[in-house]
């Protein structure tokens, strides 16, 4: 059994971003999306246009700068490999210790197994809630542009 990472956030948070649950390389590195061939965190540098995120403390720094919360939805499971598919014996995380300590504005899905585990087990929180495309190297098909909409929109609110 696998168990996910803190959550990253403080009393400011206003967009929550879930994933599903940390990679293989997520968990060697000790950090979420932790595989130099996910898209994440290019794509928040990119959006908010600030230097190449690496070191982990730089990226929980700029997660709490902007306002950003960030946690999977799956707190422990059986997996072998990375992929979602591969998700057994899932034990979902307690999502209000966030919703509880700060004012998130919205949740946003980072896949469709985030989308479809948060939509299961959170049916009655009135959150807006999107499921965005998965910045997984799997995704072939993946449209970053949906993720720089969103994000952008949010910030000006």
């Amino acid at each position: 059994m696998f168990t996910c990472f803190e959550p990253v956030y403080d009393k400011d948070s206003e967009i929550l971003i879930l994933g599903s649950f940390p990679s293989v390389k997520s968990r060697e590195e000790n950090f979420y999306y932790g595989n130099k061939h996910n898209r994440f965190w290019k794509l928040m540098a990119e959006i908010f246009n600030v230097n190449k995120l690496e070191k982990t403390e730089d990226k929980k720094s700029f997660l709490i700068k902007n306002k950003i919360a960030l946690w999977d939805v799956v707190n422990a499971c059986e997996i072998t490999g990375s992929l979602d598919s591969n998700l057994k014996c899932i034990k979902v995380n307690d999502l209000n210790v966030i919703f509880n300590s700060c004012n998130i504005k919205a949740v946003l899905l980072n896949g469709r197994k985030a989308y479809d585990i948060y939509r299961k087990n959170y049916p009655n929180i009135k959150i807006e809630s999107y499921y965005m495309p998965s910045t997984s190297p799997a995704n072939v098909g993946f449209n970053g542009a949906i993720w720089k909409e969103k994000l952008s929109a949010l910030k000006e609110k």
